[in-house]
């Protein structure tokens, strides 16, 4: 092993411990789409691969107030452990290497630190080899591929902890401009659409139900929530200095009560309740309606004595992606969902 050059694989052998990640020291502050080290600061590049160049941005539906992200109903999915995506030009390595005395990341579970491993490699054209991949070798560079037009390529996780991220074991490598290299986990627009999932942000699930402080045994509880708050949301993810993008649309489908307790009767019987056209969920209690029987609601067979139900309200959203290419698909759906006390008394007594 050359002198600082240090990946997950060698300090394992080393401690006789489980593999770990050795992330480089990076540059600046946090990198604001990982929500994990690396940074910029100044003309500086990032040196950590945790860190992604992919822009999101919330294109339409609403915004502000108290809201969540998405959980998939399919507990089996998770958004991507790591691609590649571009990073550096020539000129850009060259003046990294420079300003950072050559510390950082040549993939994500490899950190080079000292120039001589970078100019090495990728100034002086020395193989070397690609971490994770089985007799691959990587051919070396001269003069960092300055004055061609294109970009150096490292591998991204977000998380590298997650064991799916050792899939992405190049190191970095060079790509042509306008072209997305041809390598397992390549950035697609599908990616991309599975990397916006986690970053939609959905309102709050705060129903109304009627009445209000408690509800009745044998009296139903009517639950809905005002028209327009529910709206379809879409995100956009962009990735720079490629032509790649998607849009991941998140539209919600219904609203399922758990009463929280298997003493009460939902309406509908499924505790499905319809979103209508206008973005409202059932029908609003009037004087006069304690008992009809709500489009949306709960009646309560067993009083709380005490110790109140924990109605859950989960909505869920029904999520499709389209981009580059008229490339689209859709996603697992998704849920979100909060909890409120239900207090229950046995004396029956009309609404009003």
């Amino acid at each position: 092993m050359r002198p600082g050059h240090v990946t997950a694989a060698s300090i394992a052998a080393i401690a006789g411990v489980l593999l770990v990640a050795v992330p480089a020291g990076a540059v600046g502050g946090g990198g604001t789409n990982s929500g994990t080290h690396g940074g910029k600061h100044g003309k500086n590049v990032y040196a950590s691969a945790t860190y992604s160049t992919i822009k999101v941005r919330q294109v339409s539906g609403p915004a502000g107030g108290k809201r969540g992200s998405l959980a998939s109903v399919d507990v089996s999915w998770k958004p991507p452990a790591c691609w590649y995506e571009p990073v550096f030009t020539g000129q850009e390595l060259k003046d990294f290497v420079n300003a950072n005395d050559g510390d950082g990341d040549v993939g994500i579970h490899e950190s080079w630190f000292g120039k001589g491993l970078w100019t090495d490699h990728y100034r002086d054209g020395k193989p070397e080899n690609n971490f994770d991949d089985t007799n691959s070798t990587a051919e070396g560079y001269k003069n960092w591929n300055i004055g061609k037009d294109g970009y150096f390529w490292r591998s991204v996780a977000p998380d590298e902890s997650d064991p799916d991220s050792w899939d992405c074991g190049k190191i970095m490598f060079w790509q042509d401009a306008n072209v997305v290299p041809k390598v397992a986990h390549a950035p697609t627009p599908k990616m991309l659409a599975e990397y916006a999932y986690n970053k939609v942000q959905v309102p709050d699930t705060e129903i109304e139900v009627k009445p209000t402080a408690k509800s009745t045994v044998n009296l139903p509880t009517w639950v809905w929530l005002d028209k327009g708050k529910f709206k379809e949301i879409k995100v956009r993810a962009e990735l720079p200095r490629t032509n790649l993008w998607a849009e991941t649309t998140a539209k919600p489908v219904a609203l399922h009560l758990d009463p929280g307790t298997q003493d009460a009767t939902t309406y509908p019987a499924s505790g499905d309740c319809k979103i209508n056209d206008d973005g409202s969920i059932g029908t609003p209690y009037k004087t006069g309606d304690a008992k009809q029987t709500p489009p949306c609601g709960i009646t309560y067979l067993h009083a709380t004595n005490g110790t109140p139900y924990h109605l859950k309200a989960s909505i869920t959203w029904q999520v499709s992606w389209e981009g580059t290419g008229g490339a689209k698909g859709d996603l697992p759906d998704g849920t979100f969902d909060t909890t409120q006390d239900m207090n229950v008394q046995e004396i029956q007594a009309v609404n009003r």
